[in-house]
């Protein structure tokens, strides 16, 4: 068989709550997250106009909003209000869309689609992506400093641990290795410490930062932490997966990227089986970290499910 057509065996299914509905959970998510940050993102005729355009095409560009989703499904487990957590969710999602825009760029990664629509360099040019991507890491602290802090968790704490996560030892730090290991050879370590600072730093502040919002315990706060942390990594993993093994038209961006790039990734080092089941294994990890939750975490557990269960 070609490796487009090999297959591993899939974890087990986890269950969540029969009578949940994520296509139902999500549509509701969705649409209370577009409406928060329409309000929160200045207008598109605003001057000068170009910039607050190139912010809304990238952040209105159709994606799933499946960070602001673990947000406020975080906050609900904790039996917290979503609408105390919107602010955070839409705030994460400000950081996630201005590192795809900066990812796009031909000092980065060069790609031409994201989402299936044109990046934003293509439409706008590349000075003034950069400075949407500036604008919107701007604009999520703005939109964070509007929370109030929780008698657990101060506003300092909650300002501080997204400044942390998006910062130079996370997420930014990431990228910089992702960058100086193109075209190198690198262990596993290597990769799997882009990948913590990548996808994992910025999925477990959202669970976090939800769990926050409902004033969570400590205990909480450690189970959100580690189901972020291992749904963050298992989601790279198969994000890598997908380079190889999916089109351009079925991922909706550019295929095969990695490879031509010699980037590193879990297939080119360990190979495409094993590389499952390093998936396979760290979604089992995500799922038992919500054990402390007794079946609370129903939202978090369809929506891994969800994120993990990718054709691959």
């Amino acid at each position: 068989m070609s490796a487009r057509q090999t297959r591993a065996p899939r974890p087990r299914p986890h269950r969540s709550t029969p009578a949940f509905d994520l296509a139902a959970y999500l549509a509701h998510s969705t649409a209370l997250v577009n409406r928060a940050l329409d309000r929160f993102l200045p207008r598109a005729a605003a001057k000068p106009t170009t910039i607050h355009q190139a912010m809304r095409y990238s952040l209105f560009a159709g994606g799933k909003r499946l960070r602001p989703a673990l947000c406020l499904a975080a906050a609900e487990a904790c039996g917290g209000d979503c609408r105390e957590a919107l602010p955070l969710a839409c705030a994460v999602e400000c950081i996630h869309t201005y590192s795809l825009i900066h990812d796009d760029l031909p000092a980065m990664d060069n790609d031409d689609f994201r989402r299936g629509k044109p990046t934003n360099h293509k439409v706008f040019g590349e000075g003034i992506a950069v400075l949407a991507g500036d604008a919107l890491l701007t604009q999520a602290f703005e939109i964070a400093a509007q929370c109030r802090g929780w008698p657990r968790h101060s506003h300092q704490a909650v300002v501080l641990e997204l400044a942390r996560a998006s910062g130079s030892r996370q997420l930014v730090g990431g990228q910089v290795a992702d960058l100086e290991a193109e075209g190198r050879r690198v262990a596993v370590p290597q990769l799997r410490y882009i990948h913590e600072r990548k996808t994992s730093a910025l999925l477990s502040c959202c669970t976090r930062l939800g769990g926050m919002s409902a004033n969570c315990t400590a205990r909480q706060l450690e189970a959100l932490t580690a189901f972020g942390y291992h749904v963050g990594l298992a989601f790279q993993v198969i994000d890598d997966i997908l380079d190889v093994t999916q089109t351009s038209e079925q991922l909706g961006k550019t295929a095969g990227k990695d490879t031509a790039a010699h980037k590193a990734t879990y297939p080119a080092l360990v190979g495409l089986e094993r590389s499952r089941r390093i998936a396979a294994e760290l979604t089992e990890r995500a799922f038992a970290a919500l054990r402390p939750f007794r079946g609370r975490a129903f939202a978090l557990e369809a929506l891994a499910q969800h994120l993990l269960g990718r054709d691959r």
